[in-house]
């Protein structure tokens, strides 16, 4: 009867830490993220558009518009005071939301976007990152 050895050696294998090299750090460009917020959307869309076409006016890179959830706020009521406790209704208020990014805004972008009249009922918020 005949053995068969198993002639293969064990190579240790390197650790993940050192099998990376180190990666220089890579600058991150600047970039407004803007947050829309509407309780209708086709008003949201316009001043979107509004947005992206002034952005688009001084040849700034956009990223998005990006949907977000739809925050739904349910209210349930009764419909009676006293006597129909199971008579209720139900009410809902609907935040539509979208995110955009403009990517390393020059002054001129940041002032046209500053300057912007966009229509009552939408809540805009900027940051700098």
């Amino acid at each position: 009867m005949t053995t068969v050895k198993d002639t293969t050696k064990k190579v240790p294998v390197a650790k993940a830490a050192h099998a990376k090299k180190a990666a220089a750090p890579v600058a991150e460009l600047p970039k407004l993220r803007i947050r829309i917020r509407a309780y209708e959307h086709k008003i949201l869309d316009a001043s979107l558009k509004q947005i992206m076409d002034t952005a688009a006016r001084y040849d700034a890179e956009f990223f998005g518009p990006v949907p977000l959830p739809t925050e739904i706020k349910k209210y349930t009521v009764n419909r009676s005071s006293f006597v129909h406790k199971n008579a209720r209704e139900q009410f809902e208020m609907r935040v539509h939301k979208r995110l955009v990014d403009i990517i390393n805004p020059n002054p001129k972008v940041i002032e046209a976007l500053t300057n912007l009249s966009l229509p009552s009922g939408v809540n805009i918020d900027v940051k700098m990152m």
